[in-house]
């Protein structure tokens, strides 16, 4: 069915928002500049953006102790790949089309830090040793040349009360033994099984 209000051009779509205030764009760098150095640093949590050549999306979080992201200079970061799933659609879409988005999370800080630039993928045993996270070197890096950086406010995290535990619905976990017996016909038995699996690599292949 046809939305008669769409928005379809940019024009359009300024009349809806109008235009930014001039002052915001004097946060736009193009390097990490000593604010945003400091805040990868503190930083366990991202998640990153990838395509592959014909445009389709993924996102993918990464995390570990902060600081876990390396700045090897003012216009590149080091992130490390570790022991995961091994479907790896971001690292394909890196090597497909190397336009990148990150955006970093401090826990209890309302503001993040978002960097758009062009990844790549290295092996090589310094760098992966340099990653090194409880006695073992990160399987591979994406290197990421910095584009452009910039703090994003933080009316989302406001909005949503991210950081206000009084504001937190119970948590539910996520069953990939149920999922996993749904699609292939068994019983909540192999459903426990597979999730108490998944729960020992949780514990021990960090």
């Amino acid at each position: 069915m046809s939305d008669r209000h769409r928005i379809a051009t940019v024009e359009e779509l300024r009349a809806v928002i109008g235009e930014p205030n001039p002052a915001v764009t004097l946060k736009l760098e193009t390097e990490l500049n000593g604010h945003a150095r400091a805040f990868i640093a503190r930083s366990p949590f991202l998640v990153l953006s990838t395509s592959d050549g014909a445009g389709a999306q993924d996102v993918s979080p990464k995390g570990d102790a902060p600081g876990f992201v390396a700045v090897e200079d003012e216009h590149t970061l080091l992130i490390p790949d570790r022991k995961g799933n091994k479907l790896v659609f971001g690292l394909q879409n890196i090597l497909a089309n190397p336009h990148v988005g990150v955006l970093f999370l401090v826990p209890g800080t309302n503001e993040t830090l978002r960097v758009n630039g062009r990844a790549e993928l290295t092996a090589d045993p310094a760098v992966l040793e340099r990653l090194a996270a409880r006695g073992q070197a990160a399987l591979l890096a994406i290197r990421v040349r910095v584009d452009e950086c910039f703090f994003h406010c933080g009316k989302a995290f406001l909005r949503a009360q991210l950081w206000k535990p009084a504001a937190w619905q119970s948590a539910e976990r996520v069953s990939f033994g149920r999922m996993f017996a749904e699609k292939t016909g068994g019983d909540d038995e192999l459903a426990r099984s597979i999730d108490a699996m998944i729960d020992q690599d949780y514990e021990t292949g960090l």
